[in-house]
């Protein structure tokens, strides 16, 4: 048996076992390791460049337990300063967004530009005539500030691998999402809510193809109704696809299903007048991408997690997701809908309707997830009898795996492991031979 990231998690790679001890889930000494070694030293989605298109404009977010102002200045450049004055700390920013061509403290009235440079204060007589000149009176810049195809990433450790490198084969996903347009945006909104479990069960349920006919049967069964010709009896549609593991923690399940796509499938679900709409999607992509291509971006679906917390679903619609550790038993959330700049008003209906139907904290599938998550968190009070989760499906397969199998969630435990390896103490083995 092999252990990693502290003892918590045990591989038998002859018998096909991956156990992960349940204390991962529940330490408070372990979260804060995360914090450390995780959150500190990985690449953390920041935001989409459409957030912050117009020179000023700002969002002002939290990131990985930080105040962050994401924005652009008057000429054009991104920047990210922690949302600190750096004369006594005060937080700047009281808006949440907007545009801003100086952000100043209510505390003592001190002025920074939209670049970070300080720019006055009151009663600057008393202070010496060079104060402002070091720079140790700007806004603190992130020490990383990266993007990629739009999306812009911010990392604590200014000894980090690029983003490009750090993304790996993740790329190839970003990849399919940002060809789906000539330009991408958020759609204004977000979905903000809390979950009562660990951060980490939201990352492996995000992409386990495991439980969706088992967990979400009511929303296959809403989709067959909703299906003009569909078979309203027998099994419901299955979703068929692969899991992949792309480096570095981050891993997919690429699959069909039988929803229809706004990148470019139609469904008679949405009225033959939508066919001929859809099919100019589809054309506009297959000249600019060649039929293959157009067809995988087009009809395929993907649920990819870059490690450790951005979430990017590619299915009936877009959208990105993000969750955060508050303690070990509970997480905050934030999804945006991502959609084409210029689609019709009629698609981004269609595009709405499934991010608040399906994906929405409301909606017909996400209820069911927080409510299998806070089930598991509960269920770990019993940690002391019952210490270990299992994450072996698949594992003694050397192949693609299908996207039911656990391929996918045991490359986020690995590369967990790996950054927590030495850290907050062992756990208790599971006895040999035992599988819990």
């Amino acid at each position: 048996m092999k252990y990693m990231g502290g003892n918590n998690i045990a591989i038998d790679a002859g018998r096909g076992v991956f156990q992960v001890a349940r204390r991962a889930f529940t330490s408070e000494a372990i979260l804060q390791a995360e914090r450390e070694e995780i959150f500190d030293r990985c690449w953390i989605y920041l935001g989409h460049e459409s957030e912050v298109r117009a020179p000023g404009a700002f969002v002002a977010r939290s990131v990985a337990g930080r105040d962050v102002i994401f924005n652009r200045d008057a000429k054009g450049v991104v920047h990210a300063f922690l949302d600190s004055c750096p004369h006594r700390g005060a937080k700047l920013c009281q808006e949440r967004q907007g545009i801003a061509k100086n952000f100043q403290c209510i505390y003592h009235g001190w002025v920074f530009s939209a670049d970070g440079k300080f720019r006055r204060q009151p009663h600057h007589a008393a202070y010496p005539a060079d104060f402002e000149c070091t720079g140790a009176v700007d806004l603190v810049a992130v020490p990383r500030l990266e993007s990629y195809r739009g999306l812009w990433f911010v990392c604590f450790d200014k000894d980090a691998v690029s983003l490009h490198d750090y993304l790996g084969g993740a790329r190839e996903y970003i990849d399919c999402m940002a060809d789906q347009a000539d330009e991408l945006e958020i759609i204004s909104g977000s979905q903000e809510y809390m979950i009562r479990a660990n951060w980490k069960l939201l990352c492996e349920n995000s992409f386990d193809g495991y439980h969706a006919d088992n967990l979400h049967a009511t929303y296959f069964d809403y989709v067959r109704n909703v299906t003009p010709n569909a078979p309203k009896n027998g099994p419901p549609p299955k979703l068929e696809g692969v899991s992949r593991e792309l480096g570095n923690g981050h891993a997919v399940v690429e699959f069909s299903a039988p929803w229809g796509r706004p990148a470019g499938k139609w469904s008679p679900a949405w009225g033959e007048q939508s066919r001929a709409e859809m099919d100019g999607i589809y054309g506009k992509l297959q000249s600019r991408l060649g039929e293959e291509r157009a067809r995988r971006i087009s009809h395929m679906n993907r649920n990819l997690v870059v490690f450790p917390n951005l979430v990017i679903v590619d299915a009936a619609g877009l959208v990105i997701r993000t969750m955060y550790p508050d303690e070990p038993g509970r997480m905050s959330v934030s999804s945006w809908a991502v959609a084409p700049k210029d689609e019709s008003a009629w698609l981004r209906k269609i595009r709405l309707r499934n991010f608040l139907e399906f994906l929405g904290p409301g909606g017909l599938a996400t209820p069911d997830d927080i409510e299998a998550l806070e089930r598991c968190q509960r269920g770990y009070r019993n940690i002391k009898e019952a210490g270990w989760n299992d994450v072996s499906k698949g594992a003694l397969d050397s192949a693609e795996l299908p996207m039911e199998d656990e391929g996918q969630i045991r490359a986020f435990w690995r590369q967990w492991g790996v950054r927590m390896d030495g850290r907050a103490g062992p756990a208790d083995p599971p006895p040999p031979g035992a599988r819990q």
